[in-house]
């Protein structure tokens, strides 16, 4: 997380949509952006699924159906979305919900292909995840 300075664009609002399970986020100057929730639950920035370092990453599966119960702010810089499957302790600053927009389309191509190559699933929210060095995932795609 960088943290603010004076290039941070800042949140205008932050809406949850239950029914669609999207995160809509607006910015400064009128940019906006529809993050659903299992984008947002598979690229949670916690250590639990980034790890301290590089090829220590933990593949998020089966989380197609994950919900956002509530979200928390955190002082000025970042919220923490409280996940239905028990997921709470990413914090999403400002910086990174706005680079999550602008590079969501890319970001989650590569996620697909990541799963396609673990054989693995966004359905089954019952297999646990699949670290990403070169581990081959216990679910098979549906």
């Amino acid at each position: 997380m960088a943290g603010l300075d004076e290039s941070t664009k800042i949140p205008t609002e932050i809406k949850l949509h239950q029914k669609s399970r999207i995160l809509e986020v607006s910015f400064e100057g009128g940019e906006r952006f529809e993050l659903s929730y299992e984008f947002l639950r598979v690229f949670t920035p916690s250590a639990e699924a980034r790890g301290h370092g590089p090829g220590q990453e933990v593949l998020q599966v089966g989380k197609r159906d994950v919900a956002i119960d509530r979200v928390e702010a955190v002082g000025n810089y970042a919220i923490r979305p409280v996940f239905s499957d028990g997921h709470d302790s990413g914090l999403y600053s400002w910086d990174l919900l706005y680079n999550l927009g602008l590079n969501r389309d890319q970001l989650w191509q590569t996620y697909l292909d990541r799963l396609e190559k673990a054989h693995a699933s966004r359905d089954s929210a019952d297999h646990p995840a699949v670290a990403s060095a070169g581990a081959h995932g216990a679910c098979r795609k549906h």
